[in-house]
């Protein structure tokens, strides 16, 4: 039934004129916000950490403008096979900022891993990086991990979706078959794209995010300290009519050089984690309305739901 709710969802909102299928999906936004739930509360928890000196007031009205963004999502989602990524190209690449060092590793041939949250239109965002790498003349697409989804069905209707756009989609759950697609990418001096504040399979790092402990996912930093890639954070989020993606300045990870020792590369990675959330935490303060947690992310919260449950 889920997968076959996409599939129609794909094909309908596609027919849908745009302001029609944005006001549909907002009002389902707001009509999931005056329900709540477990994701809405989980949602305003999140949130609330990001704006500590807001009224409950004011973080109810940003719960209520961050479902609406996670519904926009969505809505571009369904819509996005159908656009024209020369046009989405041109709408992004002036709000795509803090491009410098991802240029000078580009033309120096060293690859790049971008570290990023659930924010914005990640998909958008890989779109245009697609049609930059091909202006280029650079390799086609980049890589990225997929939490295996169910249905099968559902989960191969994502990586069809997200292979149409030009990415490479490995699955999560595989991990020799990850890490080999995932290095090689990066020495062949290609683009990695990881989701990076969710910690899914259990094995991150301790962090200190906006004050709090939480484990983060050393994916990124190991990838970089592996291959000596460039490991930068990026943070994309909406504006009126498009998108914004602004990057952090790259963390650097030893000394830049692929890492040999066990325990020095241990104590890189865990460093660059943490490097990781510092720049999270800024980002994200920049328009937490279009940070998209609705699941837990810090400690406190991930023993409160075991305690509950």
């Amino acid at each position: 039934m889920a997968d076959a709710e996409f599939a129609a969802a794909w094909r309908l909102v596609r027919a849908l004129p745009a302001g029609a299928a944005s006001g549909l999906f907002r009002f389902g936004a707001d009509l999931a916000t005056r329900r709540g739930g477990a994701g809405v509360a989980q949602l305003r928890a999140n949130l609330a950490r990001v704006v500590p000196a807001a009224t409950p007031a004011e973080v109810d009205a940003l719960v209520r403008e961050a479902m609406r963004s996670y519904a926009r999502y969505w809505c571009e989602a369904f819509r996005l096979p159908s656009m024209d990524p020369a046009d989405v190209h041109a709408r992004m690449d002036p709000f795509f900022t803090g491009t410098g060092p991802f240029f000078e590793a580009l033309d120096a041939g060293r690859g790049v891993v971008f570290a990023v949250p659930h924010s914005g239109n990640w998909d958008a965002a890989g779109v245009w990086l697609v049609e930059e790498l091909r202006r280029r003349g650079l390799p086609a697409g980049f890589t990225t991990v997929a939490q295996r989804l169910r249905p099968e069905s559902l989960y191969r209707r994502f990586v069809a979706y997200r292979e149409l756009l030009g990415f490479e989609v490995v699955a999560a759950e595989d991990a020799v078959a990850a890490h080999r697609a995932l290095t090689r990418r990066l020495r062949a001096g290609g683009v990695v794209c990881l989701v990076a504040e969710r910690d899914i399979t259990g094995t991150g790092v301790e962090v200190q995010f906006l004050g709090e402990p939480a484990r983060f996912p050393t994916g990124p930093a190991r990838l970089a300290a592996l291959t000596g890639a460039v490991l930068m954070p990026a943070y994309p989020h909406f504006r009126p009519g498009g998108w914004v993606v602004p990057i952090g300045e790259p963390v650097p990870v030893g000394d830049g050089s692929p890492l040999r020792g066990t325990g020095g590369t241990r104590a890189a990675v865990a460093e660059a984690t943490q490097a990781i959330a510092d720049a999270f935490g800024r980002l994200i303060a920049q328009a937490p309305a279009d940070w998209h947690a609705l699941q837990p992310i810090w400690t406190a919260d991930h023993v409160a739901r075991a305690e509950a449950g």
